[in-house]
């Protein structure tokens, strides 16, 4: 966490979370508990409660944001208003579009109660996973005077709450974090949810007209289970999916179009150099077992680890020999994540964006720019991430100062053509990043950056690592 504040935050719950799991352990055990939990083993303490506070007091700051997260994801140890405060400090990070009070309380006034209410025990379970449903506690009689005694009683059978009163109940209006409640977005449309295709469509009718005009729509963006899934993003963002993928080479392609009405292409490529997936991408993206799927496929190979290894091989070898921190980046994505990587997108090498059959010297001022990307990742619900990695060509030239010998020097025009490049890129909906050559300079100190980079970036688009 960047802020001291989030430090210490995070320090007491995962205390709290330690002397929990210590107040059910035993002695004998309380170790081993403690470290399927992830946390360190004890150091001290005649109590178990006192065993517990000093396994937390192990954790280095720097490892707290990650061991809290691991309880989140264990379900272990921890009380929902925890979870809830872990969640919304690691979300923040992750800068969640807002989704302003004003916006919040215009869909609570807006969505048909009854809906939610005719599905109240499918609706009851989503609230349980976003908020504390517990405040209030029960009381010594019959009536259940926690909130979701208070929901049920007020909500699904009285109907004497509206959807803006439950919406303040719940105080998803004024403190509910901008993740949170785009969740509870996703989560309300759902086939999950509401297992009625017609609902659900009623649903999004009514909320995407005041997400509008804020620049956020619920897209849909597949189906689960035979029901339409939808995701929240921005109304500018780039989540078609891809027609056909030419990667893999730094070759410029031999293109020609079989049918210019139907706007075919084929791919000229006697020597197979060029590579192009051509089969449809879902909504979970490209995905590693995707690629191999369709590698061994095509190449006949009923072997997977020969698949595996051959296809690696082959998109390795697509970096230019003249890229070695490009080649880095590659064989540290695969190298740290080998254990996760078949739900993992696929990272492919050298994918061309543009194609033009004139030179960029004979189109001059009216040349496509950034024809290839050095690496695109396409992940769930239609997100393109592209990474680049920039040597001295992106912000100098080769250069004969005054006294004749020819040096690399900085020249603005070329730092000005990667940066309208990328900005060209951004525009049209790609996510891009870009790597610095001396940061992959060396392998051991490149290593935990290119970690910390993926493991942010799959917080970010909510792809799960196996623990």
């Amino acid at each position: 966490m960047a802020d001291d504040a989030g430090v210490a935050t995070l320090r007491e719950v995962v205390t709290r979370a330690a002397r929990a799991i210590a107040d059910g352990s035993t002695h004998a055990k309380l170790d081993e508990d403690l470290a399927e939990a992830g946390l360190p083993p004890s150091t001290g303490g005649e109590t178990k409660a006192q065993r517990g506070a000093s396994s937390a007091a192990a954790v280095p700051d720097e490892r707290l944001r990650e061991v809290a997260i691991g309880l989140v994801e264990r379900n272990t140890g921890l009380h929902m208003i925890d979870r809830m405060t872990i969640q919304d400090l690691v979300w923040a990070d992750e800068h969640p579009p807002p989704i302003p009070k004003r916006t919040r309380r215009d869909l609570a006034r807006a969505l048909p109660g009854q809906i939610l209410v005719d599905h109240a025990q499918r609706f009851h379970n989503l609230l349980a996973t976003l908020f504390d449903l517990g405040r209030g506690g029960i009381s010594f009689g019959f009536e259940d005077t926690s909130l979701s005694g208070h929901i049920e009683r007020h909500f699904y059978r009285n109907d004497d709450w509206t959807v803006e009163q439950l919406f303040d109940e719940l105080d998803a209006v004024d403190h509910a974090s901008d993740r949170r409640f785009a969740l509870f977005l996703e989560g309300m449309v759902s086939g999950e949810t509401v297992p009625d295709e017609d609902a659900q469509r009623q649903l999004v009718d009514t909320i995407n007209p005041r997400l509008a005009a804020i620049g956020l729509e619920l897209r849909e963006t597949g189906n689960t289970d035979g029901y339409p899934t939808f995701h929240l993003v921005a109304t500018g963002s780039r989540t078609g999916r891809p027609k056909q993928l030419i990667f893999a080479s730094p070759k410029k392609p031999d293109l020609r179009l079989i049918d210019v009405i139907d706007s075919d292409v084929e791919v000229v490529d006697p020597t197979g150099e060029i590579l192009v997936y051509d089969r449809p991408i879902g909504p979970s993206g490209l995905r590693w077992r995707d690629l191999q799927s369709w590698w061994s496929d095509t190449r006949r190979i009923n072997n997977d680890h020969h698949a595996k290894r051959e296809l690696y091989q082959r998109l390795g070898s697509s970096v230019p020999p003249g890229s070695p921190h490009q080649l880095l980046l590659f064989k540290l994505y695969h190298d740290i994540y080998r254990a996760a990587l078949q739900d993992l997108p696929a990272l492919l090498p050298e994918v061309w964006r543009h194609w033009d059959p004139k030179t960029i010297k004979t189109r001059g001022k009216y040349a496509l720019v950034q024809f290839r990307m050095d690496f695109l990742l396409l992940a769930p619900v239609g997100a393109r991430i592209v990474l680049e990695v920039d040597g001295q060509t992106h912000y100098a030239s080769e250069q004969a100062p005054p006294d004749g010998q020819r040096r690399w020097l900085p020249d603005g025009n070329e730092y000005a053509r990667t940066v309208a490049a990328s900005r060209d890129l951004t525009l049209a909906g790609y996510e891009v990043y870009r790597f610095g050559t001396n940061e992959l300079h060396d392998e051991d100190q490149a290593r935990p950056l290119v970690t910390a980079f993926f493991n942010s970036l799959f917080r970010r688009h909510h792809i799960a690592l196996p623990r």
